[in-house]
């Protein structure tokens, strides 16, 4: 009794059960979105919704310069140091107008070239680049506002924040879907993010004054240059890691079909509900005690507590969802997606590899390690991509996801030999 009311009183313990009901309304919101999404635009309109997916997060990536891990550490390092807390404010903000300002431009004046790279010349999106050249200054200050939030040690605030998204982000879709079907879709990819800056801005009010962080003339250049090994790191797997899905959907259309590249989108749209349990505690909750780890023993204690704690959940979790893969694919979906329920088995397996080896990874940003993240990143997006080539033509669109578990295995044995000392000294 006394060790039931122990686990229930610790730190984990809430964070795990908040983000749960997080993740239980991100599901539910997902299997209504879904569910639309199969019976409005079908398996085609899934191809192109994913490529825009894709897009839109290198986008993130650099327009965000991807700092979000790194304003994580320094806001986690300087959180009871008010000047050095309003220096960050300051420098990431400044940042944030030039970057999105110049990249907005490009977005809008080239709304036609990059319709035609990322949904082809039959296809007429332009202004779907213009008006997300218009929403991208609110996109990236929500997700600076989240992250300095979570550098704040806010967990339960920055689940707060997903919470509220999910629903906005239903009621968006529903609305747009049901008045223009496919360019509908589209559009409330773009839209919802930029929305989610007003729930940001409400929960740090209560944090600290944006209003008095904020001052041109405290911008530092040594915090930018000390961010600037993150924006390294990001356009590494912000950029090629969405680009390489990119080239493999791609590849399925032009030599299985559009409606093929429809049947992974859908079980890869799946896949992200699930991993958002993982990667939203990793994110709210381990990264930052990685952060602040001295050395090999602490770091270890926090590797290992994920691994004794919640990893045996998520591999439960993942066997259910096998076992049930018809009913979700029933209820998510429509008659026309039934073959995806051959792609769930190797899909699973690569994301509880991926799962495993994700804490792991995470040490290159609590830790700086930009070199070894690059190197490391690189290989296994290779390796993704010869793969993915490989299989599907000798598998089909089940070598995709075959491709995948393969990616996640080299992966794991690449890190778990790297920071060996992390997880056995």
């Amino acid at each position: 009794m006394e060790l039931f009311k122990k686990i229930q009183s610790s730190t984990l313990f809430k964070v795990t059960s908040l983000n749960g009901i997080s993740v239980l309304v991100k599901i539910a919101i997902g299997l209504v979105t879904s569910k639309v999404l199969a019976v409005f635009i079908g398996p085609g309109g899934m191809a192109l919704v994913g490529n825009l997916r894709n897009f839109l997060t290198s986008v993130e990536s650099v327009s965000s310069l991807g700092f979000q891990n790194g304003i994580v550490k320094y806001v986690a390092e300087n959180d009871k140091q008010e000047p050095g807390l309003k220096r960050i404010v300051s420098t990431l903000f400044i940042s944030l107008l030039v970057v999105t300002l110049a990249i907005g431009c490009v977005l809008f004046f080239l709304a036609e070239y990059w319709n035609q790279k990322i949904f082809g010349s039959q296809l007429h999106y332009a202004y779907v680049f213009k008006i997300t050249a218009v929403t991208l200054p609110f996109y990236i200050a929500s997700l600076y506002l989240v992250a300095i939030i979570n550098g704040l040690g806010k967990f339960t605030k920055v689940i707060y924040i997903n919470i509220l998204g999910n629903i906005i982000g239903l009621l968006v879709t529903l609305f747009f879907v049901w008045k223009l079907m496919v360019p509908g879709a589209l559009l409330a990819i773009i839209i919802t993010p930029s929305l989610l800056f007003f729930v940001s801005l409400y929960f740090i009010s209560g944090e600290i004054s944006l209003k008095q962080s904020l001052n041109f003339r405290i911008f530092d250049l040594g915090i930018f240059k000390n961010l600037s090994h993150y924006l390294i790191m990001a356009m590494v797997s912000g950029i090629l890691g969405p680009l390489v899905l990119l080239m493999i959907r791609n590849h399925v259309i032009d030599t299985i079909g559009l409606k093929e590249a429809g049947f992974w989108e859908a079980v890869y749209r799946i896949s992200t509900y699930y991993l958002l349990f993982v990667n939203t505690l990793l994110t709210v909750y381990y990264y930052p005690k990685l952060v602040v780890a001295k050395d090999h023993t602490e770091t270890k204690s926090v590797i290992w507590d994920f691994y004794k704690n919640v990893l045996p959940l998520f591999a439960v979790g993942l066997l259910v969802v096998y076992c049930c893969r018809g009913l979700i694919i029933k209820i998510l979906f429509s008659r026309d997606f039934e073959p995806v329920s051959d792609l769930f088995f190797w899909q699973l397996a690569g994301d509880f590899l991926k799962s495993v080896s994700w804490i792991l990874a995470l040490q290159f940003f609590a830790k700086k390690m930009t070199k070894a993240f690059i190197v490391t990143e690189i290989l296994s997006l290779s390796i993704q991509l010869l793969s993915s080539f490989y299989f599907v033509n000798v598998f089909g669109v089940e070598g995709v996801v075959m491709a995948h578990a393969f990616t996640y295995f080299a992966y794991l044995i690449v890190l778990g030999i790297y920071f060996r000392k992390n997880l056995f000294s």
